[in-house]
């Protein structure tokens, strides 16, 4: 008898067992916020909000290979989405505001297709230019470089959006025949899980607004469990114990870059 597979939010049945999906995946070794929608891209997983039209968080382990793939560019629409909750390339056209990755297109440089699926609207969220392009793209690099150093063996990356309800929330395009437009996020977290050689786990998380800034990344570094309560996220849930909690309510020392 063939067993049956039945697919549920973040749970696979095959016959009478339950496995979790966070099982299946390397990158959700460590836990996977919920999420309206995931969606399993082949390098990341990402959670989408159908509320904000944009994903509340996107997860993936840093490639250390790079090759000569150059950065694809390709930005599409994401029709897995249904189309009442997908952003598009329209709202973006004139806002002024950059199509701002989550998991970034540096960190996923080995394959072609690799590259090109960060190039997904999935994977952005409404960015100001001198944020993306300055303060974001800072952190982006030093994570690369953390992910460098020869005592870390993988380096895991949860990104997203954070929405401050006791400010007016600002939209980009037009209002469509639902009468939706594209939330702009007051800020951004980025929390960071390595693994080094030997065996050790730290978590290095960062909240920064999204707008120019000329201040260090320090600044930025906020407890673990601080971006949990901003973002309404559960990080690295699969990890328990006193010592992981002492771990998110720390603030970790910058690495340096």
């Amino acid at each position: 008898m063939r067993a049956m597979i039945l697919f549920h939010s973040q749970y696979l049945w095959v016959g009478e067992t339950m496995l979790e999906l966070p099982s299946l995946r390397h990158e959700t070794r460590y836990g996977m916020p919920t999420a309206d929608q995931i969606l399993f891209n082949r390098h990341y997983v990402l959670g989408y909000s159908y509320h904000f039209r944009q994903a509340k968080w996107a997860l993936e382990i840093v490639d250390p290979d790079k090759t000569d793939v150059e950065r694809a560019d390709n930005f599409r629409p994401d029709y897995r989405i249904p189309e009442i909750f997908r952003a598009d390339l329209a709202d973006y056209s004139g806002s002024g505001f950059d199509r701002g990755h989550l998991v970034a297109s540096a960190n996923q440089r080995e394959l072609e297709i690799q590259n090109s699926e960060t190039f997904l609207l999935s994977n952005m969220t409404p960015q100001a230019p001198n944020f993306n392009r300055k303060v974001w793209k800072k952190l982006e690099e030093a994570i690369r470089a953390l992910n460098d150093k020869r005592h870390i063996l993988e380096t895991y990356v949860i990104s997203g959006p954070i929405f401050d309800f006791g400010k007016k929330v600002d939209t980009i395009g037009s209002e469509d025949d639902n009468g939706v437009t594209l939330p702009i996020p007051h800020a951004f977290f980025k929390s960071i899980l390595t693994e080094n050689n030997k065996g050790s786990l730290h978590m290095y998380s960062f909240v920064i607004p999204n707008k120019g800034t000329n201040k260090p990344l320090e600044n930025f570094r906020v407890p673990t469990h601080q971006v949990e309560v901003y973002s309404g996220l559960n990080l690295w849930e699969r990890l328990v114990g006193s010592k992981i909690k002492r771990e998110k309510d720390r603030i970790r020392s910058m690495w340096s870059f």
